[in-house]
């Protein structure tokens, strides 16, 4: 059987069961915080695990691949796009449910407002997520941090699906935590984050999350899509500086550029296309190493058909 037979089957299949939530050959610029990506293939809305695991269980007997998007920031989706079947979370996915100092969180829940919630409860742990944007879902999959905190800190179990369709849990150990990286099972899709948080004085928790908003708003681009830091900071230094140092600011091709107000953030002036951020990406990284002999590793992730 052809690939595009196996596909045509695929898309029956899934039709049968999710009818108008399967979409083909679906934009993916508007899911995506750079508002850059070509078509998705497939793409398809699950509310809950067993739906997902029927998604993920299908594309693999299938034997095609599937990506979970998330919330679309942190990502660079190839102007080709993403082939396979592209998962979208919601419904129960959404849901965030404290108890005492523990709180469930699901994977397309917004991390802002985890934060938030958290921070109203008077649970410390999670300031330092103010204004990093995206799911819950996909700040672990980075390991999201920012002022000397990071998601790590504060997880118990991750919960999720395997590229096989099962279902697993996993301990903060076995999620394999690095700087802005985790070891999940290739494939893997979370569903939901468990967190143990502590207690903490609501007003002093306020406070803090008001001064990282406003170190946040001094020093990153605002009113232009953008996909975050673009790359990670160097053992002992910092992307930004760096970038600087080599003269990267204001860099431009077509219609993505370096930010003038943060070295380190690419923001799409209008019309970007993929290419023109992987241009840019590439550039900056031979700058940097002829200034500074440093090879930057991207932060932002390359997705799709390249």
């Amino acid at each position: 059987m052809t690939e595009s037979s196996c596909m045509s089957k695929l898309e029956a299949e899934l039709r049968g069961r999710f009818g108008a939530r399967v979409a083909a050959h679906q934009p993916l610029a508007e899911f995506t915080s750079f508002r850059i990506g070509g078509p998705a293939e497939l793409m398809v809305t699950v509310e809950n695990q067993a739906e997902l695991m029927a998604v993920l269980d299908a594309a693999h007997r299938a034997d095609m691949p599937s990506f979970c998007l998330g919330s679309g920031t942190n990502l660079l989706v190839s102007d080709r796009g993403i082939r396979g079947v592209v998962v979208r979370l919601a419904g129960e996915f959404l849901n965030i449910d404290f108890d005492g100092v523990r709180v469930r969180a699901g994977a397309a829940a917004r991390f802002g407002l985890l934060v938030e919630n958290a921070v109203e409860r008077g649970l410390a742990g999670l300031e330092f997520g103010e204004g990093i944007p995206g799911s819950v879902g996909g700040g672990l999959v980075m390991n999201a941090g920012a002022f000397g905190g990071e998601i790590a800190r504060v997880v118990r179990f991750v919960h999720g699906v395997t590229i096989e369709g099962a279902a697993r849990s996993l301990t903060n150990g076995e999620v394999g935590f690095a700087y802005r990286r985790t070891a999940l099972p290739r494939g893997f899709v979370i569903t939901r984050v468990d967190f143990e948080l502590r207690p903490g004085d609501r007003e002093a928790l306020r406070a803090r999350v008001a001064e990282l908003k406003g170190k946040r708003a001094a020093r990153q681009p605002r009113g232009l899509p953008n996909a975050g830091s673009i790359f990670k900071n160097p053992p002992g230094n910092f992307a930004g500086r760096l970038l600087e140092s080599a003269g990267i600011k204001g860099a431009r091709v077509g219609g993505a550029a370096f930010s003038d107000q943060h070295a380190n953030f690419i923001v799409n002036l209008g019309g970007a296309r993929a290419e023109d951020v992987r241009a840019l990406i590439e550039m900056a990284r031979a700058r940097v190493r002829e200034t500074s002999g440093i090879a930057l590793e991207p932060e932002v992730r390359l997705v799709g058909e390249w």
